[in-house]
């Protein structure tokens, strides 16, 4: 988890095992690999998931499995899971993966197509028969459409924070565009022989994709998966349908509906102490979307958050006031009413001199997420290396063709391959591309920007290697080193601080978004290896949905900005985005290009001491604790982002989702199994595109800031 963590679903963990042993012991086999595997039922409940399922002999084959129909309802899906991803994302940093949402929702839309029209050609247009690979391929365009929104929740409005782009994004289009063409198609076109490595070769489990093939293969299952996917596919449109309406209609009074700011009520009946509450930020927000986030989470990950939230902003916030360590800005001049959120300043000495709270923890948080990042990806590592001690490791193995060994390992077919001329041309089209947008829109030389390229490839290494062992991509937080490496050239270069600061975030804006892009395909070629689909079918559904994620993303980075100008103004001292990886990023790029390090000495102390206890957490879990009580360890991922995100009510309505989740599978194991990832993943999508719409009514003119109530609201202004 990270500064833009990916939220997972692991329930499907207790049913996926990760070893060889178990499933050769069961059936008798020899050497992992049977020759010619045998469905049932039992086979199919215990299965081994690093080799594809059995085949089932009374299944039917699947003579369309890459369709339009397929690919169009896939990319529509992935479009929903990106809107919200933008919305929550700048919300407070938060994104979840569009695999299940793409599974579920793609097998009731296009299940009743199937059933009401008829067989529609070679290209299944519209009606004909549905299977699992079918289903793969929508899950395969959801992916990749709902993709890339981590760039403008992150580093793209970090570059308009410092000033570095047009004051308005509309006028900067086509640079957004070509910048995150750069970055999608690079990750989706070196992930083939990443495909091959870490899924055929080392085997790694992929929870999340491994669940989407269950789930995909469940819900195909005969009479019992139509009841089943009928079920789950209601249960996500209904917690849809009003998640989504409560939010549009919440604007108009979101003192009553949305927020509850306790401690402004009680200050006007009385308690004139109990202001503080309403000046740190301790308020109860109803935000549906973050209590899924909580379910999905779990419980170490989001009570983690929410003791982060206690310790930076309940305990050290009021602490760095009371010692003239950090400060506030007046709110009001009617009422006592003190910001402590605001990052902005207008002379840059006060950032050392005179911080603001929310700037001084932000240092801590950070290099908390780096550290802890870093050490739990050196862990991940340790199997790999084992597993490859004495083996040979050749760069030249992971990209030729496998011997006739290696293809049985497989069980793919060579003609449902992807072509090695498809990604090796493309690989070098997007390279010269990106080479040459960098160099005449971002002013890098061609070195510059090749050594993006070549840390997005690392860091996707790193991504995907945590992403298979863990279920936890931290790409982004790692994705930072960019920034260190690309100051230092700016320095030895000796560029002027703007330049230096759009060569950096511009790399970062690369090197993060291949990787994350590359992170996110390996996993979905995982679900379709678990289905034997056909690689070349998934390849071009995510070509398909790639295309549709970098003009969708670019499209409502502009609708949200255009709604709520505070995301890219640097100098609002209010806004309802929080946006904390866009302040993250911003804060980095300052420091690593300022001619001295723009942070003050208690700040600076207190990050390196938290940093170092958070890497000491991880040591002394990994080398003294039992896998089974590391649940019990904090997360400190989640702490630090707590010092990052200002907005509190966020991990407190986590806590609350992760504990109303955890007595719900004690309670009820078959509903919690049954409706939990539909319910959650319905009210994150529903409250994300209810955002848009709301940006939306914001830009015709007819949103709450015209017509709603201030009822409720601190200072009886509109606080929606």
């Amino acid at each position: 988890m990270d500064s833009t963590p990916v939220l997972r679903h692991n329930a499907s963990k207790d049913r996926v095992s990760s070893t060889d042993e178990k499933y050769d012991e069961k059936h008798n086999l020899e050497g992992g690999v049977p020759t010619e595997p045998e469905y049932t039922e039992e086979a199919y409940d215990d299965h081994d998931v690093t080799k594809p399922f059995p085949i089932d002999p009374d299944e039917v084959e699947e003579t369309h499995q890459l369709t339009f129909r397929a690919v169009f309802v896939g990319c529509l899906l992935g479009g929903v899971v990106g809107a919200s991803n933008i919305y929550l994302g700048l919300k407070t940093g938060f994104t979840f993966g569009p695999q299940l949402f793409g599974a579920i929702f793609g097998y009731a839309i296009l299940k009743a197509l199937s059933t009401a029209l008829p067989e529609s050609g070679l290209l299944n247009i519209f009606g004909g028969s549905f299977g699992p690979k079918e289903n793969c391929t929508v899950q395969s365009a959801a992916t990749a459409s709902g993709g890339l929104g981590i760039l403008f929740v992150s580093a793209v409005p970090a570059m308009y924070r410092l000033g570095l782009m047009s004051v308005n994004p509309s006028d900067d289009i086509g640079k957004l565009i070509a910048l995150t063409a750069c970055a999608g198609f690079f990750g989706v076109f070196f992930v083939i022989p990443l495909r091959k490595y870490y899924i055929v070769h080392q085997k790694l489990t992929f929870p999340t994709p491994a669940a989407t093939a269950y789930t995909i293969r469940s819900l195909h299952r005969g009479p019992a998966g139509a009841i089943a996917a009928r079920k789950k596919s209601l249960a996500l449109l209904y917690s849809f349908i009003a998640v989504f309406v409560w939010k549009v209609v919440s604007s108009y009074a979101p003192g009553v509906l949305l927020d509850w700011h306790i401690g402004w009520t009680l200050y006007r009946i009385g308690f004139t102490g109990m202001i503080n509450l309403e000046n740190y930020g301790w308020i109860l927000e109803i935000t549906p979307a973050f209590f899924g986030a909580g379910m999905l989470s779990g419980i170490n990950a989001s009570w983690s958050f929410f003791g982060g939230s206690i310790l930076a902003w309940g305990v050290m916030a009021p602490a760095l006031v009371k010692h003239g360590l950090a400060f506030g800005k007046p709110a009001s001049d009617e009422y006592p009413l003190i910001t402590y959120l605001s990052l902005s300043f207008k002379d840059p000495e006060l950032y050392v001199t005179q911080p603001s709270v929310r700037y001084w923890l932000l240092w801590p948080g950070v290099l908390i997420m780096l550290a802890y990042s870093f050490a739990d990806v050196a862990f991940t590592l340790v199997p790999l290396f084992k597993q490859l001690k004495g083996a040979n490791i050749s760069p030249k193995n992971w990209f030729r063709r496998s011997d006739p060994d290696a293809e049985d390992e497989d069980q793919t077919p060579a003609e449902d391959l992807v072509p090695t001329a498809w990604w090796t041309i493309g690989l070098a089209a997007s390279t010269i591309m990106a080479c040459a947008i960098l160099a005449t829109q971002f002013h890098m030389n061609v070195g510059e920007a090749i050594l993006s390229l070549i840390l997005g490839f690392i860091f996707s290494f790193i991504g995907v290697q945590s992403s298979g062992y863990t279920d936890i991509n931290p790409v982004s937080t790692v994705a930072k080193a960019s920034q260190l490496i690309f100051g230092g050239i700016s320095k030895g270069s000796g560029l002027a601080q703007k330049p230096a600061q759009t060569l950096n975030l511009a790399a970062g804006i690369i090197a993060a978004g291949s990787a994350a892009q590359a992170s996110d395909m390996t996993g979905d070629l995982k679900t379709g290896y678990l289905l034997r689909a056909k690689p070349r079918n998934q390849f071009i559904a995510q070509l398909c949905g790639s295309v549709v994620s970098i003009f969708l993303t670019c499209g409502l980075f502009i609708l949200f900005t255009k709604a709520s100008p505070c995301i890219i103004d640097d100098a609002a001292t209010s806004c309802t985005y929080g946006a904390p990886s866009v302040a993250a990023w911003a804060a980095v790029a300052l420091a690593v290009t300022s001619p001295s390090l723009p942070i003050s000495r208690s700040s600076g102390l207190t990050a390196i001491g938290l940093a170092i206890a958070s890497v000491l957490t991880l040591v002394l879990r990994n080398l003294l604790l039992p896998k089974k009580y590391w649940k019990y360890v904090p997360n400190w991922n989640s702490i630090g982002l707590a010092f990052v995100v200002p907005q509190l009510y966020y991990s407190i309505a986590m806590a609350a989702g992760s504990a109303f989740n955890y007595f719900w599978a004690i309670r009820s194991p078959a509903g919690y199994d049954m409706y939990m990832f539909a319910v959650s993943a319905g009210m994150l999508a529903g409250e994300g595109l209810g955002g848009v719409a709301q940006a939306l009514l914001a830009i015709i003119g007819v949103d709450g800031g015209k017509y709603g109530t201030a009822v409720g609201c601190p200072g009886m202004e509109y606080c929606g």
